[in-house]
């Protein structure tokens, strides 16, 4: 838990840097950063959240950033496309797995991206901060999220904050699941 203290007490400095604003120091790669955390920390996690949202236009004004929860997000585009009563009540009957095949299509990574693209508005955002990657799982993988976003982005930074073990070159979703290759994204914070 110390050791966990001291790593979310390097956050907001390094979210509000200028390095990281502006892509400094990437060579070709993109901005994309995670910050990975114990799945069992995650309401103090969701707390440090608020506080950096309230932190950032006091610390920093200038800054315009955009948090996008991905169960959010996900819930909001089902209930546009008008699928979401339909969902649930496939869960309640036959559960994960049928609930799963039936919105495959409709929550697939390319159109999450697009959704996920107008949300962040990077037009008008300098730093997207995403968090629910462990509530929308397994509706959604954050591996094939992030490779959809690879050319969607532009140069606007994108941190994730990811309740497992980013190694920088995998990620595992709790700690248990199997790793995904995943190495295009820079841990925020050691």
């Amino acid at each position: 838990m110390i050791f966990f203290k001291q790593r979310l007490d390097k956050i907001f400095d390094r979210l509000v840097s200028d390095e990281l604003l502006s892509n400094k120091g990437l060579g070709n790669e993109i901005g994309f950063y995670i910050f990975d955390y114990p799945p069992e920390l995650e309401q103090e996690m969701r707390e440090h959240l608020r506080f950096i949202e309230r932190q950032i236009p006091k610390k920093r004004p200038g800054i315009r950033f955009r948090h996008i929860n991905l169960f959010k997000l996900v819930i909001g585009y089902l209930e546009q496309r008008k699928v979401l009563d339909r969902a649930i009540k496939i869960q309640l009957k036959k559960g994960d797995t049928e609930l799963l095949k039936a919105v495959k299509g409709t929550l697939s990574a390319d159109k999450v991206a697009k959704v996920f693209i107008a949300e962040a508005n990077t037009d008008d955002n300098d730093l997207v901060l995403v968090s629910g990657v462990g509530s929308v799982y397994p509706l959604l993988r954050s591996h094939n999220l992030l490779n959809n976003l690879h050319s969607l982005m532009q140069d606007v930074p994108l941190v994730m904050f990811y309740p497992g073990n980013y190694s920088g070159q995998g990620l595992r979703l709790f700690g248990k699941l199997k790793e995904v290759n995943y190495y295009r994204a820079f841990q925020l914070v050691v």
